[in-house]
């Protein structure tokens, strides 16, 4: 099962736009719904960029289940980001100027996504995620930030994404040379907060 390319598009126009903002939904949720939440953001003059998951969800098990029982569908969600990348790249907007908001399931893929790909991005938020799989495999990671701010946001406890996994992911992160921030809200559940939005753009917008 492949995810079809469908990309929301709004915020400032691309051609003209030197900034872009990559929103990635979470599981059940839309790329309109996580669009609304730009306007929350300090990102007026970017293009919001929202790619929309086949059937609402990315891939079909948990983050933590192992990667091959999450394909094809997982390989596919992350070519989406890639392309959503490449997108905003075609029209001229250089990657220290591309920006990631994720939530949840979004969380993880931009995280994974992140991770494979590294380089200076100009940041990324991931409010309740890390990266994907029963086993971290750190050779699918690799490249360098050069210090990329970015937020990984959570609660504690999570019934879907442990805390020991946002750790981990922070870890991998910092070696990997980014500017990382881990917060962590006791019993917040599983939602985007305002003190999430109020963080993101202290320490990323």
């Amino acid at each position: 099962m492949a995810h079809a390319y469908d990309l929301k598009v709004g915020g400032k126009a691309l051609d003209h736009a030197e900034k872009a903002l990559i929103m990635i939904h979470g599981r059940g949720g839309t790329a309109a719904d996580i669009m609304g939440l730009s306007s929350s953001l300090k990102a007026d003059d970017f293009a919001i960029l929202a790619p929309q998951a086949t059937h609402h969800t990315w891939y079909p098990l948990s983050f933590l289940a192992p990667v091959a029982q999450n394909q094809p569908w997982l390989g596919s969600a992350l070519e989406v980001i890639g392309q959503t990348v490449q997108t905003a790249i075609d029209h001229g907007i250089k990657p220290e100027n591309i920006y990631f908001f994720g939530f949840s399931q979004g969380a993880c893929l931009s995280l994974e996504f992140l991770a494979r790909n590294a380089k200076r991005y100009g940041g990324a938020v991931a409010i309740i995620g890390g990266v994907i799989g029963r086993e971290i495999n750190r050779n699918n990671y690799h490249g360098n930030f050069q210090q990329t701010p970015i937020l990984l946001a959570t609660s504690n406890p999570d019934f879907h994404v442990p805390l020991e996994r946002v750790q981990e992911t922070a870890g991998i992160f910092a070696e990997m040379n980014a500017d990382v921030t881990t917060k962590v809200f006791e019993n917040a559940g599983h939602t985007i907060k305002q003190a999430h939005i109020d963080l993101a753009n202290e320490l990323v917008f």
